[in-house]
């Protein structure tokens, strides 16, 4: 199964926008419910964060590959979910 990260903080206006985004997603196709996506708080967990490169959040890694940096708008995190559960069923 595909790991995602999603890193993120929590008092930033674009990472809670993502979130919704997240959740509306998964309620309209349940299939992206069965994703394996861990929430990393960049704040909480800085040494970890820091062992990936990247400098804005909302960040995304699929099995340790990033993909997505900065302002995430729904239809990019759609194509996103989509792609991880296309290559799951592979």
């Amino acid at each position: 199964m595909k790991k995602i990260l999603f890193f993120y903080q929590e008092s930033c206006p674009f990472c809670i926008r993502a979130r919704q985004h997240l959740r509306d997603l998964q309620h309209e196709h349940p299939e992206y419910q069965q994703l394996d996506i861990e929430f990393i708080d960049e704040n909480l967990e800085a040494e970890r964060a820091a062992t990936y490169d990247y400098y804005f959040v909302p960040t995304l890694y699929v099995d340790g590959v990033k993909v997505h940096e900065g302002v995430l708008r729904r239809v990019k995190l759609e194509e996103i979910l989509a792609n991880a559960v296309q290559e799951q069923a592979q």
